[in-house]
């Protein structure tokens, strides 16, 4: 099973990912989040396998978060 955290600060988006890759049986949406900041604490708390990012989001932009989530797993 591949656990997947989608972060998109579209409500829209977020529904529509986690509906399009669940089609999929080996996939699995462990959680979702609408800003950086939030995508940080579900990685950690979910431990996800993929993480599908937006770039542009309030309060941390998908870049910021991808560089503290990198930070995050080589600690």
């Amino acid at each position: 099973m591949v656990k997947v955290l989608v972060v998109d600060d579209s409500a829209f988006m977020r529904r529509f990912l986690t509906t399009f890759l669940e089609k999929d049986a080996d996939i699995k949406v462990v959680a979702t989040a609408v800003n950086g900041e939030e995508a940080i604490e579900m990685a950690r708390k979910h431990d996800p396998d993929v993480i599908t990012m937006d770039i542009e989001m309030p309060q941390m932009n998908g870049l910021d978060a991808i560089d503290e989530i990198k930070k995050m797993l080589l600690s």
